[in-house]
């Protein structure tokens, strides 16, 4: 079986695998062609607009690649999204950030990228799409489900909380039964050529690039006052507010310290820090969620319906409870406070016991 499919299934569908050059997405191959398949692979090249100057890492992607799909005798295949990233990822974070948002583009990437633009161009001629995401899926009564992977550190179902239904029908995810030290060990008992290399960090599409960089490059610099929460004194000032984040400690540049940001005033060009990194201003119990966008069924939230969530990509789930306020609106009832809640994060609905992937949706307060 691969993420519930049999080999026989498998053979009358058309899959398409992601390969990026990683070790997730070329264990993914070795899936299917230990099984005998040999499916249609593709890299897609979404890299940086200033190629000369900033793309370091997308050569040797490619290359592994094409290693590993020569290895298991499978076809790869190039798929230039890069305008189809610029025009609506990038264009999607400034304008948040700009906001006073906290944005999350690999969530977009993989709704209006890997599974969108990618499918308009060569997807939409295969059944299936592969990719190497630690996440997995489930059919009951006819109904696709998005559900966690047993390795709760690199569960990626919060990143593929937005995708649309029609995306997840057609998405599998081989890999995602595994935890990430049995990756490696395949990874390396098969001599891949990438067996050792490092998970990538950070945003998807600027290799080694540094955000703040990537950042002022497209918005410049825009000061303003950082005051402490506390006594209202000022203690310096920001080069701007997009360059910091709800609960940053590091790089903040202040004498006195440490020092975490605890607001950002957007209208007064305002960053708020404090001593403390839990104030009781840092602290959210109860939150509205708006524009939630459901993977498989509308009706899972009901006002006094018992869920799990995360704000952020790390292991832990919080247990809630929804009040649902429309068809999209909800607030968020958590069981204990939450600490750097933000307008703009996704968040991450899952069944009481984080089993199913319900959706997400963005904060806003």
């Amino acid at each position: 079986m691969i993420d519930g499919l049999t080999v026989d299934e498998l053979r009358r569908k058309r899959v398409a695998v992601l390969l990026s050059g990683g070790v997730d997405s070329s264990v993914v191959v070795w899936e299917f062609a230990r099984r005998g398949l040999h499916p249609d692979c593709f890299y897609i090249k979404i890299g940086p607009e200033e190629k000369e100057e900033w793309d370091c890492s997308s050569e040797e992607d490619l290359e592994m690649a094409t290693a590993v799909a020569a290895k298991y005798g499978c076809r790869l295949q190039i798929v230039d999204c890069h305008r189809e990233y610029w025009n609506q990822v990038t264009r999607y974070t400034m304008e948040k950030v700009k906001a006073g948002f906290t944005p999350n583009p690999d969530v977009m990437c993989n709704r209006l990228v890997k599974f969108g633009a990618f499918d308009e161009k060569k997807g939409h001629d295969y059944d299936l799409i592969a990719t190497g995401h630690y996440a997995r899926t489930e059919v009951t009564d006819g109904e696709k489900w998005l559900v966690t992977s047993p390795d709760p550190v690199k569960d990626q179902t919060d990143f593929l909380a937005q995708i649309y239904d029609w995306q997840l029908r057609k998405a599998i995810f081989p890999i995602g039964h595994h935890v990430k030290n049995e990756v490696r060990e395949i990874a390396e008992a098969e001599h891949l050529v990438n067996a050792r290399r490092k998970d990538s960090q950070g945003i998807c599409f600027l290799g080694q690039i540094n955000y703040n960089d990537y950042l002022r490059r497209y918005l410049g610099d825009c000061p303003g006052d950082v005051i402490e929460l506390e006594t209202g004194k000022k203690i310096g000032e920001h080069r701007a507010l997009w360059y910091h984040t709800i609960g940053q400690r590091k790089g903040l540049g202040f004498g006195g310290g440490p020092w975490f940001v605890v607001k950002k005033d957007v209208e007064r060009n305002v960053l708020y820090v404090s001593h403390g990194y839990d104030p009781a201003t840092a602290y959210k119990q109860d939150f509205k969620v708006h524009d939630f966008h459901f993977l498989t069924r509308r009706d899972v939230l009901a006002t006094g319906g018992k869920v799990t969530f995360k704000i952020r990509h790390t292991p832990e789930y919080h247990p809630a409870e929804v009040e649902r306020l429309s068809d999209h609106e909800f607030i968020i009832h958590s069981v204990e406070p939450i600490h750097g809640v933000a307008p703009g994060q996704f968040c991450v609905v899952y069944d009481a016991c984080h089993h199913r992937c319900y959706g997400s949706g963005e904060i806003t307060f």
